[in-house]
C-alpha cells in the first residue's frame, strides 16, 4: 500500500531524514518507534505533504505521492493524526467530526460513518455538544482518531497517541487501534511507548538519528536484546 524509499528530508540545513526507507501492506499495522529526534514525526509528515523529500520517492497504491501538498495526500484516503491532537477547541465535538468529513460529500455514508466513531467511542456520543477544548486528555486524543476515522482513510498515520495519557487511558487507545486494524483499516503508528506499540503491530522499524536501524516483525523486535534495552529499559 505505501513504500517509502530513501527518502532524504531536511529542516533548513539540519537533515533530520537520511535514506528512510520503509512499506506498508494494506491491512498491517506497522510501527515506527525510537528516542526523541530520531526522526518519527518527520516521517509521517513527509508522507502527508507537510514536508517534502529533498531525494527519495514515496509511493500511495502505486502512485507517486512525494512532494504533493497535504490536501491532496489526504484527498487520497492518507489521514494523519497528529502528535498532541491538534482537536479545534473552540468547536464541539459534533463540529470536530463534521471536520474530519470536510473533503466528503456523500451524506448517507457521513451519517453511517458517524455512528460507527461513536459506537467505537461512547464518551463522545454524550459530549456531541461539549467544547473540544474542555474534554480531558484522554477524551480529546479519542475525538483526533474518530475525527480522522470520518476521512475514511485507507490509511491512517497515529502520531504518538499515547502521550500524556493515564496508563488506563493508553490501554483503551491501544484496544481501539486494535480493533480499528481488525475492521480493516491499516494503520502507521508512530509511539515512543516502544513495548505497547510492538505488542500490536505487525511489524515495526527502528529508527535512530534519521536512519532505520533495525526492522522486524513486532514480536521478532520485542523479543530482540537491542530493543529491550534501548527501548523498553530492560538490563
Amino acid at each position: 500500500m505505501l513504500k517509502v524509499n530513501d527518502i532524504h528530508t531536511f529542516y533548513g540545513k539540519i537533515e533530520a531524514l537520511k535514506g528512510i526507507s520503509i512499506e506498508v501492506q494494506e491491512g498491517e499495522i506497522v510501527t515506527l518507534i525510537g528516542a526523541n529526534g530520531a526522526g518519527k514525526s518527520t516521517t509521517l509528515k513527509t508522507i502527508s505533504g507537510q514536508l517534502a523529500p529533498l531525494h527519495g520517492s514515496i509511493e500511495f497504491l502505486g502512485e507517486a505521492i512525494s512532494g504533493m501538498p497535504s490536501h491532496a495526500v489526504t484527498a487520497k484516503h492518507v489521514i494523519q493524526v497528529p502528535e498532541g491532537r491538534r482537536i479545534f477547541p473552540q468547536m464541539s465535538v459534533r463540529e470536530n467530526l463534521d471536520m474530519g468529513a470536510f473533503l466528503r460529500n456523500d451524506k448517507e455514508g457521513i451519517a453511517e460513518d458517524l455512528e460507527k466513531v461513536l459506537d467505537l467511542f461512547p464518551r463522545l456520543r454524550e459530549r456531541l455538544a461539549q467544547k473540544g477544548g474542555t474534554l480531558s486528555g484522554g477524551e480529546q486524543q479519542m475525538l483526533a482518531i474518530a475525527r480522522g476515522m470520518m476521512a475514511r482513510p485507507k490509511l491512517l498515520m497515529l502520531d504518538e497517541p499515547s502521550m500524556g495519557l493515564a496508563p488506563v487511558i493508553v490501554d483503551v487507545i491501544f484496544e481501539t487501534i486494535k480493533r480499528l486494524n481488525e475492521a480493516g483499516t491499516t494503520i502507521l503508528l508512530v509511539e515512543q511507548n516502544a513495548a505497547m506499540a510492538l505488542q500490536v503491530a505487525h511489524r515495526g522499524y527502528v529508527l535512530e538519528t534519521g536512519s532505520v536501524v533495525l526492522q522486524g516483525g513486532g514480536t521478532e523486535l520485542l523479543r530482540n536484546e537491542q530493543v529491550r534495552k534501548t527501548y523498553l529499559g530492560e538490563v
